[in-house]
């Protein structure tokens, strides 16, 4: 701990600037202080991360197990859920193994791969419900055509697409850091590498780079979004004109899993942002980011079997192969 003081750079005008080189390491944050509370933390950290895992798993397996759920929809259902186990795997295993060894080092190469994956797939998460969205849009408000539209060709180009635009956001936001040449503190707000956390330890102006991620944060989160609500003002607007009460809750029960999901995405990202923006606690805004990351896709696939008739007939068949 005290060479890495020593390594620290101290922004002022009269202290000469270190080379980045002399930043070997970062320190996240612990979520508590007290030794007591640590063995509850990691069994629940362990369940909540075994839990996403597996329930993600089985629903991939599920999926691919059942000729019927062989559609655009359960496709990019089954992406999601891939990207939610890649997305938890980011930061919770290395949040359990601090805890258990009481150990928040993290390396500054360690750092950068962690913030770039996470970039990676927290946005691949967004476009895929924007996608999803849009998979919907289509089958309600133009059923005949759905099969011609939403063809094999259109759907592995979506995901590749929202692959791509993830990958250059994550690259943009590497771009951002390495530009720091360097830091205030080795102390990260955070209980993993967080772009903007990284971007507030900077020595240099930050300026442009603060614009760049508005910027970003614009794109990434509200065209996404956009595309969501416009989606779903075309499914409601289709689905009042039907004139059986059936009619209207048969359609609009395709969507019902899909918009909690979103709603509980985009609503613990909001979450995040204004608990941050509004507590002067690291910690507080810490235990939001939880939320987000870790239980948000645990959530998700029981969400979409608890109201989905499709997956739960295809969760007993996979049962039923299995015992």
């Amino acid at each position: 701990m005290t060479q890495q003081r020593t390594s620290m750079t101290q922004c002022s005008s009269n202290i000469e600037e270190q080379n980045l080189t002399h930043v070997l390491e970062f320190h996240l944050m612990s979520l508590t202080e007290d030794p007591d509370f640590q063995p509850v933390l990691l069994g629940l950290f362990l369940s909540l991360y075994l839990v996403t895992v597996l329930g993600n798993l089985v629903m991939i397996l599920a999926v691919s197990s059942d000729s019927h759920l062989h559609t655009p929809m359960y496709f990019f259902l089954s992406i999601l859920s891939f990207v939610d186990i890649c997305f938890v795997s980011i930061m919770a295993p290395k949040m359990i193994v601090d805890i258990q060894t009481q150990n928040r080092v993290i390396s500054y190469v360690g750092c950068l791969t962690q913030m770039s994956l996470y970039a990676i797939f927290v946005y691949m998460d967004d476009m895929i419900l924007t996608v999803m969205a849009y998979d919907r849009f289509v089958a309600i408000c133009h059923p005949l055509h759905y099969q011609v539209i939403m063809n094999p060709r259109l759907c592995g180009f979506l995901t590749l697409v929202s692959f791509l635009l993830s990958l250059l956001d994550s690259q943009l936001h590497n771009l951002m850091i390495l530009q720091i040449t360097s830091f205030k503190d080795v102390e990260i707000s955070s209980f993993f590498c967080d772009p903007s956390q990284l971007l507030n330890l900077s020595c240099s102006d930050t300026s442009s780079d603060n614009i760049v991620k508005y910027f970003l944060t614009v794109i990434y989160g509200l065209f996404p979004i956009s595309g969501i609500i416009f989606s779903y003002y075309k499914i409601i607007d289709s689905i009042v004109r039907i004139p059986s009460t059936g009619g209207k809750y048969k359609a609009f029960s395709t969507c019902g899993s899909h918009l909690a999901v979103v709603c509980l995405f985009f609503g613990t990202g909001v979450g995040v942002y204004l608990s941050s923006a509004v507590s002067h606690s690291p910690r507080k805004g810490a235990v939001a980011s939880v939320m987000y990351t870790v239980v948000t896709p645990m959530l998700s696939p029981f969400i979409y079997s608890l109201r989905n008739r499709d997956i739960k007939n295809a969760l007993r068949k996979f049962h039923g192969r299995i015992f």
